[in-house]
């Protein structure tokens, strides 16, 4: 089911994820959620499989996949959990990928290597507490200290993944380094390496999704950092945080669409083993036309994002296409563990089955790399509203 034409290296990618997902991930997912606890050692087998780094050209030790076969990864590790799916996308798409799409040669070279094997995590530090959909809105400042020749940075973050764990190697930190010409905020990046001076990273908990990914707050009080610390050129973070915001929307569409198949895969299932009135439940309409419903949209949603992989890996502009994919994947996913745990009935709300996991993971999927009101936004800019 979901059957795609692809190349016999990606189906072979496919084939070793899942198996792993199915045989590595399945067992722990339940207990990790519930305990709320980040996997190293996980989270180094996912290393030793090649998840991290995926992206990165294997001159500086990575994988050098392309954005379709990286896509895969994240939506065969989503089918079965997203805490891990998360830890992955969030390293690939917001950590190691600006270092390599916008790192000096130097930075590159001191970095990745690192990053590609699942030893060493890198975050990207963009959301504050009030700036979240309004990212030019960001009150971290980094002034230039002339006479030490360094960059001084406060302020704070927070929601930000992969940020606050033993296995934390830095973070890309968006700050304020002064005004543009229109009177707007110039931002520019940083690359903040994990311990520094004056830098708290605090992990949040008590979440209700992605229990078993960490997610981090920051503060900044005086973090000092040498002026070749900066991502790029001063003044460019806004167009990195845009391009960076545009890759990783892809993943969060994988993570949608793996999460949806999930969904379906557990309620066909149970739809055949659970009978009533002398038969399965998937052979009555109410349940079949909700299965119907969820295969119907999974179609859709696998095409439209594997589209925009095909315009991102052929240097078309994907950008409505990545927006777009990440709208409709979120909600398909949140209508198919809804629809899911409709389906289990009492079961459904009962932590002993893993439809309940994927309708709470679901809920983040409308929120994270952009809002579904901030898809909409930027959708109707580009067909001219």
């Amino acid at each position: 089911m979901f059957q795609v034409e692809e190349s016999e290296e990606c189906t072979m990618l496919r084939e070793s994820v899942r198996k792993f997902a199915e045989t590595e991930i399945s067992p722990l997912a339940a207990q990790l959620d519930r305990d709320e606890e980040f996997c190293i050692p996980l989270t180094h087998k996912m290393g030793e499989l090649g998840l991290f780094g995926t992206i990165v050209g294997t001159e500086y030790g990575g994988q050098g996949l392309d954005y379709y076969s990286y896509i895969i990864c994240v939506e065969e590790l989503a089918r079965v959990d997203s805490s891990q799916a998360a830890t992955i996308a969030a390293h690939n798409s917001l950590g190691a990928g600006p270092l390599y799409y916008f790192g000096s040669e130097a930075q590159k070279k001191k970095y990745l290597p690192g990053l590609s094997t699942g030893k060493e995590l890198w975050s990207f530090g963009l959301t504050e507490a009030e700036a979240g959909s309004d990212a030019q809105a960001s009150k971290t400042t980094a002034v230039y200290d002339v006479a030490t020749a360094e960059w001084v940075i406060n302020g704070s973050k927070l929601w930000i993944t992969n940020s606050a764990c033993e296995l934390t190697k830095g973070i890309t930190v968006q700050a304020i380094t002064g005004k543009r010409p229109d009177g707007r905020n110039e931002l520019s990046c940083f690359l903040v390496p994990v311990p520094s001076p004056g830098l708290t990273c605090r992990a949040m908990k008590d979440k209700m999704m992605w229990r078993a990914s960490n997610t981090g707050e920051l503060f900044f009080s005086d973090v000092r950092v040498p002026a070749d610390a900066i991502l790029g050129k001063r003044g460019d973070g806004f167009e990195i945080m845009m391009q960076t915001l545009d890759n990783g929307r892809l993943s969060i569409a994988a993570m949608g669409l793996g999460l949806a198949k999930g969904a379906f895969l557990l309620t066909l299932q149970y739809a055949k083993e659970r009978r009533t009135f002398g038969k399965p439940i998937c052979q009555h309409q109410a349940v079949s036309f909700k299965l119907a419903d969820m295969a119907m949209r999974i179609e859709a949603a696998q095409e439209l994002l594997y589209k925009a992989c095909r315009f991102k890996q052929q240097g078309l502009a994907f950008q409505k296409l990545a927006a777009m994919a990440k709208l409709y994947c979120s909600e398909v996913a949140e209508f198919c563990a809804r629809e899911g745990q409709q389906t289990f009935g009492g079961y459904g709300l009962m932590k002993e089955y893993p439809i309940e996991r994927l309708y709470r993971d679901a809920a983040l999927l409308r929120i994270g790399e952009g809002t579904s009101e901030i898809q909409r936004l930027v959708i109707s800019r580009y067909i001219g509203c």
